[in-house]
């Protein structure tokens, strides 16, 4: 008996396998699903194979942006039992329990934001390896643009630019902006307004008085809009220099209140000081030279129309020294 070559008994192989309906295939939507903040999101997913005993089914979830191999495990379905797991147990269930008629449909309550990323249905039964036996589906929760927050920086002046900013922290898809001007008013010339949708930004340049006035941005995406206001406040550039100039006078006559302040208790403080005395030691400023006589203090003084009798301790006295003659 001739021996079959091997490419052709393999191929013969995959084939009974797929005959005898051991092959694994799941199937999801190819489109993203998007479902409204605290709605219920139904994650369709099917497949196809025998049911055994060691049939497996496992739902697990993913943040944006993050690989497939970080995915942790939300609801898994093994041994005839059902078991949700992790943050998302208490809202997690199957569309079919058992899932042993090829209806592996996730139901996913009171969606949040944190639940966008992406699921993955996968179906394990192993004598069977061939085929797909995982199917991802990206889920996208709807959030409204949360009250947007206005803001605006630059020169206000007259000829000057400034920039208005609006900006939502939440939203879901993001937010599309555009800013409206309050009331009536002339139509801007060419170039002088420039919007930016997606940022967010206004761009108001050669601003003249005609400028000033109330601006509002709204929000909007597919589930609803929000809106901030700004005043916009344009003045003539002699009315920032007289503004200037008054604060600088005004800090000058601060400045000189908190000096004369200062000095004024600084002689009130060298007042209270008790005058200093002085000692024997010190000079007196009526005290009598050496060598003036009585009389003339005398009749100094009463030329001053005083008469005071001076001081045994004032009163010089000179005596002539006899020394011994020797002829």
């Amino acid at each position: 008996m001739a021996e079959l070559p091997g490419p052709f008994l393999c191929g013969a192989l995959l084939g009974l396998l797929c005959l005898s309906g051991l092959a694994v295939e799941v199937k999801v939507p190819t489109e993203p699903l998007s479902t409204p903040l605290g709605k219920t999101a139904e994650l369709t997913c099917t497949y196809s194979t025998s049911v055994g005993d060691s049939f497996a089914l496992e739902w697990s979830f993913v943040q944006p942006g993050k690989p497939i191999s970080e995915s942790h495990p939300i609801l898994y379905f093994t041994n005839g039992q059902l078991y949700p797991t992790g943050s998302k147990s208490k809202r997690v269930s199957l569309l079919q329990n058992p899932p042993t008629v090829g209806v592996a449909t996730l139901k996913l309550t009171d969606v949040h934001p944190s639940d966008t990323g992406t699921y993955l249905c996968q179906v394990n039964n192993p004598p069977d390896f061939y085929t797909n036996g995982l199917g991802l589906i990206n889920l996208t929760v709807l959030v409204p643009p949360s009250n947007p927050l206005c803001s605006q920086s630059g020169q206000t002046s007259v000829g000057g630019s400034t920039a208005l900013r609006c900006s939502s922290s939440e939203g879901a898809p993001k937010p599309v902006y555009n800013w409206v001007r309050l009331g009536s008013f002339p139509t801007p010339s060419p170039g002088s307004m420039v919007q930016d949708e997606v940022s967010g930004q206004l761009i108001l340049t050669n601003l003249s008085l005609t400028s000033s006035g109330t601006y509002r941005c709204v929000a909007t995406n597919q589930m609803g809009s929000a809106s901030c206001e700004l005043t916009l406040s344009v003045t003539e550039p002699s009315e920032g220099r007289v503004a200037g100039a008054l604060i600088g006078v005004l800090l000058v006559v601060l400045l000189l209140s908190v000096a004369a302040f200062c000095l004024i208790r600084f002689h009130k403080e060298r007042e209270k000081k008790p005058k200093e005395t002085y000692g024997g030691s010190d000079l007196r400023e009526d005290a009598m030279a050496p060598g003036i006589s009585e009389h003339t203090s005398m009749r100094a003084d009463s030329s001053k129309g005083f008469l005071e009798r001076p001081s045994s301790a004032s009163t010089v006295t000179t005596t002539k020294s006899k020394l011994p003659m020797i002829v």
